[in-house]
């Protein structure tokens, strides 16, 4: 671990920025914000309308003077003012009181792997801007890791992917570090993306692009998987025309849209396993990978990864939040590193 447990102990404050959600962990209190990374804002006069679940309500449904930023992509901080604005009403007048009555207020945050310099500055900055003294970075592999109960400070291998919403992250982690990772730009909203373009070119249909779900929709709960009903109906709004219109989609053919993005992230499990040592991939063979992320819970997903490698699979029992639940525990003092005694001479 590149920061060390006393260090995270003296935290007052988690923060997990996402793409999709933002999430953070007070010392003390636990999980106190899990919103939408979501921010609307009035052009005319720069103030700020709603932030979360209401500003994610109203994407692509505003006038042109409204307009609702995304402050954080693929978990890296874009916007640092839009960001700072977003947490500190996330937070609420009275918790922010409350930390700032700390003499030095220290606070963590997740950084993705191998984020460059300019993102992790950006995220220091961005908690600077709320009054933190110190900001300490952990990388969100590790954290998601402690979050789902790994062993991680063990000398045993355990795999672990982590599904956003932009990128997905795999690594191998023993002794409290990531022996091999891999970062690839494919998360959730590729796969909505893919499913979007298919239902646009064979079925000349548009789906609401955030208001709506179109994953959920399209595949109506089959996920990856071959059983269910061969056809769904879905709504939408005509290409040609523009009026509303239902369509019934070959299901069998929307998974296949949907194979095309999750290519990638196989090819990234089998980097993986080739790079790591043979004793910690025997290891595997046993523990498996654990998921974690929102698109973990992609309905199919797992099998399809146990199919692709032979090793068991399991998703974490709460997978969108482990992340910042990891954070929290170290902050809490809850993982113990292993101590390595010298031998005696």
């Amino acid at each position: 671990m590149t920061v060390s447990l006393e260090q995270l102990q003296r935290c007052h404050v988690a923060v997990d920025l996402g793409a999709a959600r933002t999430r953070v962990y007070v010392k003390g209190l636990g999980l106190v914000v899990d919103e939408p990374s979501v921010a609307a804002v009035n052009t005319r006069t720069g103030s700020l309308i709603a932030v979360g679940a209401l500003a994610e309500q109203m994407t692509g449904r505003t006038p042109h003077y409204i307009r609702v930023a995304r402050p954080v992509s693929g978990g890296s901080v874009v916007d640092i003012e839009m960001a700072q604005r977003m947490l500190r009403h996330l937070l609420g007048d009275k918790l922010r009181r409350s930390l700032r009555r700390k003499p030095r207020l220290r606070a963590a945050a997740c950084t993705p792997h191998e984020a460059d310099p300019l993102a992790q500055r950006a995220t220091v900055e961005t908690l600077i801007g709320l009054g933190a003294r110190r900001v300490e970075l952990v990388d969100t592999l590790i954290a998601a890791a402690v979050g789902c109960g790994l062993p991680v400070e063990q000398p045993t291998a355990t795999m672990i992917m982590v599904c956003g919403a932009a990128t997905t992250q795999i690594a191998v982690l023993s002794l409290g570090s990531i022996v091999t990772a891999v970062r690839i730009p494919v998360g959730g909203n590729a796969i909505d993306e893919a499913i979007i373009q298919h239902l646009r070119q064979h079925h000349q249909l548009l789906l609401p692009s955030q208001s709506v779900r179109p994953l959920q929709l399209a595949l109506h709960g089959n996920g990856l998987q071959t059983t269910g009903p061969a056809l769904t109906e879905i709504h939408g709004r005509d290409v040609a025309t523009g009026l509303a219109r239902s369509a019934q989609v070959d299901t069998a053919a929307v998974r296949q849209a949907i194979h095309t993005p999750l290519t990638a992230v196989l090819d990234g499990v089998g980097k993986v396993l080739r790079d790591c040592p043979p004793d910690l991939v025997a290891d595997l063979a046993d523990r498996g990978i654990m998921m974690v992320g929102g698109s973990a819970l992609l309905p199919g997903l797992d099998q399809m990864l146990r199919e692709a490698t032979g090793m068991p699979v399991h998703i974490a029992e709460r997978p969108d939040a482990c992340a910042v639940l990891g954070l929290g525990a170290m902050l809490d003092g809850k993982i113990q590193p292993m101590v390595l005694n010298p031998l005696a001479g």
